[in-house]
């Protein structure tokens, strides 16, 4: 595989990862700010679409293009930055 094409994916899937989690908090924070339950879930089911559409395919992206790029590249899975990455994927996916 391209190395090129594999980082570009990675970064373009983080960044999107980045802008929907942002954007779909701030949706959902907007929509319980009203005050109005349709709204409140009118922005509930648009996120879950959001996160199907957008979110999925990223957690699994960023993995599998991860794990390409350190065997590409000859890392040490357990490099200090590449453990303190797995941790901060970890506790990231858990809020």
């Amino acid at each position: 595989m391209d190395y090129l094409f594999i980082k570009t994916m990675h970064i373009i899937s983080s960044t999107i990862l980045f802008g929907t989690g942002i954007g779909t908090a701030f949706f959902m924070w907007w929509a319980n700010k009203t005050g109005d339950l349709n709204a409140t879930a009118y922005a509930a089911r648009t996120t879950v679409i959001a996160d199907l559409l957008f979110t999925t395919p990223t957690v699994i992206i960023q993995p599998v293009s991860g794990i390409i790029l350190v065997n590409m590249l000859g890392y040490n899975y357990s490099d200090l930055w590449l453990t303190l990455t797995y941790i901060r994927y970890i506790i990231a996916g858990s809020c």
